[in-house]
């Protein structure tokens, strides 16, 4: 122990921005005690040397709050009643006291969204209301939205909102715009993300090997992305019903005339409507068309060929899909329209040309693995199309486990669907008593129509 404090002590000594002359000794040597006390998850034996350097000397490094809230997130399971509240308010108040003390190590939006969860989680304990809680969580969020960016937080804060709308206390434009900002804060959390993951999985596919760096980068990056993906459904579960078309048209004819010029209203208004299946009604057509001749873009383009497919008019809805894509400079959202447009033409089984999309849209965003499964769904929908023979016919579903295969090894969030994927293609495809029969065990396999692919056999 004593070889390990004073390690310790020498590190911070380095890492202390104040000369050795200025340090209170006592407070370093505490410090190096409550920190491997820490470590070693002894928080109670922490407690007593944490406590005197955080009050005699608050300034003395940024381990007092990093410690300490360890060290407090420890006793609040361990007690209740008011002992219970006392450490959950001491908590909150270290939180500021780490503002106050070490401002450029404590980002506004990720502390105060923390010290909200946290009364969240503890609302019957504190008898703090709802309304209370959402105004918290509003105040952070509109403090730092930049750093309010922890998944949970996120949720609570719209969980909040609808609940607020459910009891009358929020009217439906409220919850439908806090909708659209906490949607467009976790898409862009999930894109910068996923930025990040497509150079690891680009190297990877090249037979390139991570360095024990990278690899502990991609496993935090995936992380995210998986809880990002579990936040944005539960976020559209707990919207529901509640922004059908019932709801959507009526909100939306009384605030056209009055937001006709504003294009992050029409914009958001016409992509609410799209998702919600409501692009037949004519306010959906009003929007569309005000939001294309305001501010034409990728988004207005795209909303255009709806309108046009809706008409029977596939030729020109591909003409403004194209647009939309020629519109649209930023590779991550160019990637989403690819998939999109990828997606209705599977849907009218134009399985060519969705393919080629769906391909599009993987050389942008590699480490999305929805077109993979995308592109196996409709080999196996080919099966019995594309195979000469009874064997070759169900051979195709190889082809198509192998393609769902790739969505699971890329894309974290993808990786139980990929699986279940796999398990039925593979149950559809020939046994090994098949390929023992056909004698073409380890042969490769010409598959020819649309597909156009050639499948090696399994060996046995």
């Amino acid at each position: 122990m004593k070889t390990k404090i004073t390690l310790l002590l020498a590190v911070l000594f380095v890492g202390l921005n104040v000369s050795f002359a200025q340090q209170d000794q006592e407070c370093l040597t505490k410090l190096s005690i409550f920190h491997e006390y820490v470590k070693s998850k002894n928080f109670e034996a922490a407690y007593e040397p944490w406590m005197l350097v955080r009050n005699k000397c608050p300034k003395f490094h940024s381990a007092i709050y990093v410690d300490g809230e360890k060290i407090l997130e420890s006793k609040i399971d361990k007690v209740s009643g008011e002992e219970q509240v006392a450490v959950i308010n001491d908590l909150l108040l270290l939180w500021e006291q780490r503002a106050e003390n070490f401002p450029n190590k404590t980002a506004k939006g990720e502390f105060l969204a923390k010290a909200c969860q946290l009364k969240y989680d503890f609302r019957d304990a504190l008898n703090l209301s709802k309304e209370e809680l959402y105004a918290c969580f509003d105040e952070a969020y509109n403090t730092d939205k930049k750093t309010f960016s922890n998944p949970k937080s996120l949720y609570t804060y719209f969980s909040l909102m609808v609940d607020l709308y459910d009891a009358g206390k929020k009217p439906a434009e409220d919850l439908f715009n806090k909708y659209d900002d906490v949607v467009e804060k976790v898409e862009s959390e999930i894109e910068n993300y996923s930025l990040e993951l497509n150079d690891l999985v680009v190297k990877e596919d090249a037979g390139g090997t991570l360095t024990k760096k990278e690899a502990s980068y991609k496993r935090s990056y995936e992380s995210y992305l998986r809880a990002y993906d579990q936040i944005a459904s539960s976020i559209d579960s707990k919207l529901g019903d509640r922004a059908n078309c019932e709801n959507l048209v009526p909100l939306y004819k009384r605030g056209f005339e009055e937001n006709k010029t504003n294009a992050v209203w029409l914009k958001r208004a016409a992509a609410k409507m799209a998702q919600k299946e409501c692009t037949d009604d004519p306010m959906f057509f009003d929007l569309v068309n005000a939001f294309h001749e305001l501010d034409p873009s990728a988004d207005s383009a795209y909303y255009l060929g709806i309108l046009k497919d809706k008409e029977g008019k596939s030729n020109d809805a591909i003409s403004f899909y194209e647009q939309a894509l020629s519109l649209e400079s930023d590779g991550f959202k160019k990637a989403k329209l690819y998939k999109k447009i990828g997606l209705k033409l599977k849907s009218k089984g134009s399985y060519v040309k969705a393919r080629n999309y769906f391909r599009q849209a993987l050389s942008l965003n590699p480490s999305d693995g929805s077109p993979h499964l995308y592109i196996a769904a409709m080999y196996a929908a080919s099966a019995n199309d594309c195979g000469d023979t009874a064997f070759n016919k169900r051979a195709v579903y190889w082809l198509a486990a192998d393609e769902a295969a790739k969505a699971g090894r890329v894309d974290p969030t993808q990786k139980k669907h990929a699986a279940q994927s796999i398990a039925s293609y593979k149950a559809k495809a020939p046994s090994k008593s098949d390929v023992f029969s056909s004698g073409t065990s380890g042969q490769q396999i010409k598959i020819g129509c649309w597909i156009n692919a050639v499948i090696t056999v399994p060996s046995i």
